[in-house]
């Protein structure tokens, strides 16, 4: 079943119980917009409704994944946003949106090119399993271009290790992905001309097991993360998050403009 007609900012295609939802921004570099996120979410409720779906694929159309949250959006209608209206935004779309891939009780991959940054990198990194490109790299920056900590879901311990969530952070540089593989980030790595096949083939082999039985020990799993305090940590950051956008730092960035910060993240994705 296609159903990309009735989506303009990604490309929904269910069909032999993989259900593949994409980023389909390629001139923005899959940038992130608030009319994408819902999309996103609106298909992926779509994936998770339909009994013939076993398995989620999201990726990015072009070059890119995702170079993150729409900055030039964000500065256009959000950059006077009250505490209560920031806190009210980003917890749905950026939050909410973000939990509710870990949430899905269907498995997830995310097929990973190019650029994987910031909001792009949240998104990816909820999924179960990462499938990249040798060109792939992930960045989140923003403790360096925009003075807030990190974004607002704060996956990064979690998938690559206090330590290196620290040093990804702090200096906000680009990890490849072969480094992302070697510190368990990444499932697989291949080359780009190979990509879209092995995750094709993962998917079928997810989607050819029963279904119950992996929604049971997806649950089981995540519930140990939980036990270990994931989503408490997740939702205390979100917090700390919210306060970061108070900063001195991050009102200099507000009152110098955010096309700093854009152009700097963008210049993480050439």
């Amino acid at each position: 079943m296609n159903n990309s007609d009735s989506f303009e900012l990604i490309e929904y295609h269910a069909a032999d119980g993989i259900a593949r939802i994409a980023h389909n921004r390629p001139q923005a570099r899959n940038a992130e917009s608030q009319g994408l996120l819902e999309e996103l979410d609106r298909a992926l409720g779509l994936a998770v409704r339909d009994a013939s779906v076993k398995a989620i694929v999201i990726s990015g159309k072009g070059d890119h994944f995702s170079a993150g949250h729409d900055l030039k959006e964000a500065a256009a209608k959000r950059s006077n946003f009250t505490v209560e209206q920031r806190w009210e935004f980003e917890e749905r779309y950026y939050l909410g949106y973000a939990m509710h891939i870990y949430d899905c009780p269907k498995p997830t991959i995310a097929q990973v090119s190019g650029a994987c940054i910031a909001g792009g990198f949240m998104v990816a990194n909820m999924c179960d399993l990462i499938v990249a490109s040798d060109d792939a790299f992930f960045s989140d920056p923003v403790c360096q271009t925009l003075a807030t900590a990190a974004v607002e879901v704060m996956i990064h311990p979690w998938v690559m290790g206090a330590r290196k969530a620290k040093e990804f952070l702090f200096l906000g540089e680009r990890m490849g992905a072969r480094e992302a593989q070697a510190i368990g980030m990444v499932n697989k790595v291949v080359a780009r001309a190979d990509l879209q096949a092995e995750t094709d083939r993962m998917a079928q082999r997810i989607a050819a097991c029963d279904p119950f039985a992996l929604r049971l020990v997806k649950r089981s799993i995540n519930r140990g993360l939980e036990m270990q305090g994931l989503r408490s940590a997740i939702d205390a950051h979100f917090d700390t998050h919210q306060l970061s956008h108070l900063s001195e730092g991050f009102n200099r960035a507000r009152v110098q403009g955010l096309g700093n910060a854009i152009q700097a993240a963008a210049a993480g994705s050439r």
